[in-house]
């Protein structure tokens, strides 16, 4: 949805998705992988509403993905890690919320060791470079994630995170 639907639209379809993640969650008890898709839908929502309004979204993902890490952490190539490194680099610090620059270097950096070719997690940390400022190192990570397998059953997405990482490519260059 998020690179399919057009991002003044993406609000109003949120809660759709958030419905069909919750039926997952019912569905399948005690399994880590739909809170962990429930907690991406969650902070992707939170992104593209923005403000504080979304710092309850980002703050029940993050529960929900502390909830996965306990019954399964390595589910689904270490996205709970990426997701949850996501998160504590994006969301505010205190008073407002939990974001935390070392803890979400720590949970990327776990991400990638599970799965060190990861289009996400490679993205996500280099973006996390990129905003601390670290240019070198954000490109390297970008590259791998550049040059990612494709994944199968992922097509859309991955040519969306593809572009996505351009933009931030580019975005260096012009800086140097």
């Amino acid at each position: 949805m998020h690179y399919q639907v057009p991002k003044d639209q993406q609000e109003a379809a949120f809660p759709h998705v958030e419905e069909m993640a919750d039926a997952l969650v019912t569905r399948y008890p005690g399994r880590a992988e739909p809170l962990v898709w429930k907690a991406i839908v969650l902070s992707t929502h939170a992104g593209a509403k923005g403000g504080l309004g979304a710092l309850s979204m980002v703050r029940e993902a993050r529960d929900l993905l502390e909830q996965a890490e306990k019954i399964s952490p390595d589910t689904l190539g270490g996205s709970i890690y990426t997701t949850l490194g996501s998160l504590y680099y994006q969301v505010p610090g205190w008073p407002l919320g939990y974001g935390d620059d070392k803890k979400a270097e720590v949970f990327l950096k776990k991400a990638l060791a599970i799965n060190p070719t990861s289009i996400d997690a490679n993205y996500f940390y280099g973006d996390f470079l990129y905003r601390k400022g670290d240019y070198p190192a954000a490109l390297s990570a970008l590259d791998k994630a550049m040059h990612a397998p494709p994944r199968p059953d992922r097509p859309l997405a991955d040519k969306g995170r593809r572009e996505e990482i351009q933009v931030i490519i580019t975005s260096i260059k012009d800086k140097a």
